[in-house]
């Protein structure tokens, strides 16, 4: 049977199966209800037709079990990660990157600020300082022991946004060389929840913090903060300021030199006592920073902190295996999932390891299953290539040395495709598509997707910018087009409100917790189905001439544009 037919039968069995469950009176005669049992049935043994991998989960149960500590990079969990990785990829037949090895060694180093000093302010109506963690939070990117900013002056730009597709520059006219920039999370978009203004309610990369920081530090500021509000940066202060102060990032020449000093949130209140000291308020300023003609404001405030860090240089790995194309083998399909997790909780007395099945052993497991299918099917025209990236946890950090980094170019990547959390819960009905519209790569998804009887929708948040975190983001901010899709809440028997439920508890359990553990009784013939999608997505571009492109107006579009005559 050939692949469109075995979809087509699964497509009408759902469909004949949806068909049933809907009908609002029960059925009473014995001849009426059996053909619903066997509707029932046939659907359940046609999805069997989807099963890229028997083995997904001996993969994930043997990743997140105890034996592997929790997968924290630069730690013995990840020898044992790394090694059954690289003994996986060498046994299904992968080509390796570097002789005999799969591995990119990537360098990070662990900032510990051991001391964060209150944020002096001086001004003529404005308290003497900012307490840490309570009215503000700090920390320094910068690799050394200690940085400091004294007397630096305060503006508020806005959203702290340059952004020539949407004509928009909170900075135009503007020299904040040495000085502190303050700005309100997420972006115009959201703040209005006009469709034409960005992109509405849901987030732009413009609206992230790490873009704000970034965009901070090109235009010269000495220090950024960022006013945080609970809705729009769709999580609470506590998030930002009474995690671990921790910071893992990758080391470069210059030491993270051309970064500001200081990045930071400071509280709503806190801004509030700042827009005082000139003469208005929150919500003033607010719908200042919308208008055409927003112009920076002085906040006459002047400000000083200092922070001192310990530093730690740690050596971790991503894992890179392909399949060289036959007829293109400088062409490449990307697939990629982060291998690491939060490693142990050496004071927890019961449970000590972050086993991280879900998150993210699913995906992993999920890259294996995929990459062993691949190596059984015809070779591909075009290479496709397989990473298991390290340091997600830490900051997406292992996808973030392979696009500074790459080990094939990234302009000659047609596609990337990325697995983080798969589904556990069993097949369902939607195919959830994280940042749905932003290129055309989607539609190949999409058309699978129809064929599995299944429909494609987007993320339920689209506002907390979910896009921008995860793996793939690095490669979007190179212009590689990207795929970060995994099946959602509607249960094709038991309906969303129950897929809701159960990952409403797993976020209330287990995400990034000890309990996130794999379960014998799962089901994972959701994770096969979304798997198979993965493939065919994959093996129609690697078998093709086709160079999927961010949709017009994406802030992407111009780098994948900009790399055009690379491809040709």
């Amino acid at each position: 049977m050939t692949t469109l037919s075995r979809f087509t039968n699964l497509a009408a069995a759902l469909a004949a199966a949806s068909l049933l469950a809907a009908c609002s009176e029960p059925a009473t005669d014995v001849n009426t209800a059996e053909p619903a049992k066997t509707q029932t049935e046939e659907a359940q043994q046609t999805l069997k037709l989807t099963e890229v991998n028997p083995r997904l989960g001996e993969y994930i149960k043997t990743l997140s079990s105890d034996e592997f500590q929790g997968r924290a990079p630069a730690t013995k969990g990840e020898e044992l990660t790394v090694a059954y990785l690289e003994d996986n990829f060498r046994r299904i037949g992968l080509k390796a990157i570097d002789g005999d090895s799969y591995k990119q060694p990537v360098s990070l180093v662990q900032i510990d600020p051991k001391e964060v000093s209150a944020m002096a302010l001086s001004g003529d109506n404005v308290p003497a300082q900012f307490a840490y963690r309570d009215e503000m939070t700090a920390w320094t990117k910068q690799v050394t022991e200690q940085v400091e900013v004294k007397d630096s002056d305060m503006v508020f730009v806005g959203y702290g946004i340059v952004a020539p597709e949407y004509g928009w520059n909170d900075y135009e006219g503007l020299d904040v060389k040495g000085k502190t920039v303050v700005m309100f999370v997420n972006d115009p978009g959201f703040a209005t929840q006009d469709p034409k203004l960005f992109n509405g309610n849901a987030m732009t990369y413009y609206g992230r913090w790490t873009y704000k920081y970034e965009e901070a530090a090109r235009q010269g500021a000495a220090m950024a903060l960022i006013i945080h509000e609970t809705d729009a940066a769709s999580y609470g202060w506590g998030v930002v300021a009474h995690g671990s102060p921790i910071k893992f990032d990758l080391i470069n020449e210059n030491k993270n030199a051309d970064l500001a000093k200081v990045e930071g949130w400071i509280t709503t209140e806190s801004a509030e006592k700042l827009f005082a000291n000139v003469g208005t308020d929150l919500a003033t300023m607010h719908k200042k920073a919308l208008e055409k003609d927003f112009a920076p404001v002085p906040l006459n405030t002047k400000a000083s902190i200092t922070v001192k860090n310990n530093l730690r240089e740690l050596t971790s790995s991503n894992v890179v295996g392909y399949i060289e194309g036959s007829k293109y083998p400088d062409e490449y399909v990307l697939y990629m999932a982060h291998w690491d997790h939060l490693g142990m909780d050496f004071s927890n007395p019961t449970n000590k390891v972050f086993n991280g099945a879900q998150d993210n052993a699913s995906g992993t497991g999920g890259l294996l299953a995929l990459a062993e299918y691949f190596t059984q099917q015809p070779q591909p025209e075009r290479s496709v290539v397989f990473v298991a990236v390290t340091a997600e946890e830490r900051g997406l950090l292992g996808s973030a040395w392979y696009a500074a980094n790459p080990v094939f170019p990234l302009e000659k990547t047609v596609v990337g495709i990325n697995m983080d959390v798969m589904n556990v819960y069993g097949p369902m009905k939607d195919m959830v598509i994280v940042g749905l519209g932003n290129n055309n790569a989607e539609d190949i998804l999409i058309k699978y997707t129809k064929q599995q009887g299944r429909y494609a929708v987007r993320e339920h948040n689209p506002e907390a910018g979910i896009a921008y975190r995860s793996d793939h983001f690095n490669l979007s901010k190179k212009g590689v087009p990207i795929l970060y899709a995994k099946g959602g809440n509607d249960h094709f028997e038991k309906g969303a409100d129950w897929g809701k439920a159960q990952r409403a508890e797993f976020n209330k359990c287990c995400y990034h917790k000890v309990n996130d553990e794999y379960d014998d009784n799962w089901d994972l013939r959701g994770a096969q189905q979304d798997l198979f999608l993965f493939y065919q997505v994959g093996n129609e571009l690697a078998n093709s001439r086709s160079w999927p492109n961010w949709n017009e107006g994406n802030e992407f579009r111009a780098l994948r544009d900009a790399s055009e005559a690379q491809r040709n």
